[in-house]
């Protein structure tokens, strides 16, 4: 667990502010307009409809009627409890097992939360992760308190519990289509698309998309994306599944060797897999990309060091990390947020692979 010390934000402080003005008794039965709350508190009108948000849900005043807002309840201090700071990343592997695009993000995620008062706690949690994650997730968010939880690589059944749940979530990828979560990804389906594209220009009429067999959003779009580009095309293009170690993307990659025609161009999904899939199509004697093109879907550093450089669809760390800071806000301070998804175009980094 890695949590930074956290520091008050201002919506935290103006609702303590008007707590307090409550309980001395200053307003009697309806508060007054936000304007002249805005000029009390110093603050900006988003700001007070915030503040004002959260206060409706701790059942302390009522809605909007006729622009005023209804005092409901008298602000207790004893045994009140505050607010939750905390916002919970849910993994299914620590921190050190991350990929090296996912630890800058997280890196800048933590401190654009910091600036607005809140700390991130990371929760490597494989047992929520599995077929069956109710009882894991349970006893995690019963021990956890969390103004708002981001889920990294999750599964359509934990969205579907964090839903059931009404728990607040976002999603550090892609949403199950029928979850209605917030979500902030890559656009895999456009990136597979364009990759494909481009290499059927290059000449290639049997490509391969080495593609974990797994139920991540992004990976299911990928392979959605890659189909499309052949749609209306006489190339081929077909998917080559794996189970993500090592040996077993050789394995699946000997299988597509063998097929007759095989492909002459693979897209291959993560960069740690494009690494074995290169290293062993060199071993076995190919030269790239004269026998084969290769196309990594992502772009991790170590890719700088491979020879011959990789082509690859490289993101930006630090801008989905602000886009995800500011859905994980929203919901935190506000209880609500747009559930619109959010698609990232990563830019081509054109290398000697193709």
């Amino acid at each position: 667990m890695h949590a930074v010390p956290p520091r008050p934000s201002l919506i935290t402080h103006s609702a303590d502010f008007l707590r307090e003005a409550l309980l001395r008794g200053e307003w009697q039965e309806v508060l007054p307009s936000e304007r002249t709350l805005c000029t009390r508190l110093r603050i900006s009108r988003p700001t007070l409809r915030a503040v004002l948000t959260q206060l409706e849900r701790e059942g302390v005043i009522g809605a909007v009627v006729n622009k005023r807002r209804q005092i409901l309840a008298p602000v207790q201090t004893q045994g009140k409890t505050a607010a939750s700071s905390v916002i919970a990343l849910l993994t299914p592997v620590p921190q050190q097992a991350m990929p090296p695009f996912v630890l800058f993000w997280v890196d800048a995620l933590r401190e654009l939360l910091a600036e607005a008062g809140y700390q991130l706690e990371l929760h490597a949690s494989p047992h929520c992760f599995t077929a069956k994650p109710a009882g894991g997730l349970k006893k995690l968010t019963q021990r956890v308190s969390a103004a708002a939880w981001v889920m990294f690589r999750s599964t359509p059944v934990m969205q579907r519990w964090f839903v059931a749940q009404q728990l607040p979530a976002v999603i550090a990828g892609s949403c199950a289509d029928d979850m209605g979560l917030p979500s902030v990804d890559l656009d895999y389906r456009a990136t597979c698309r364009h990759a494909a594209t481009m290499l059927m220009q290059k000449g290639h009429r049997r490509i391969a998309l080495l593609l974990p067999d797994s139920a991540h959003g992004g990976d299911v779009d990928s392979a959605q994306g890659f189909h499309e580009a052949f749609a209306t095309s006489e190339a081929v293009g077909f998917v080559v599944q794996h189970h993500e170690t090592a040996e077993q993307v050789i394995e699946s990659l000997n299988e597509a060797l063998k097929r007759k025609p095989a492909p002459t161009a693979f897209l291959v999904a993560r960069s740690i897999h494009t690494l074995t899939v290169v290293t062993h199509l060199l071993r076995l004697g190919h030269k790239i990309p004269r026998d084969f093109a290769i196309v990594s879907r992502d772009d991790d550093a170590f890719l700088e060091h491979v020879v011959p450089k990789v082509t690859r669809y490289s993101a930006d760390a630090a801008k989905f990390a602000k886009r995800l800071a500011k859905l994980v806000l929203e919901l935190a301070q506000t209880g609500h947020t747009s559930i619109k998804p959010v698609r990232l175009m990563p830019d081509l980094r054109r290398g000697e692979t193709v």
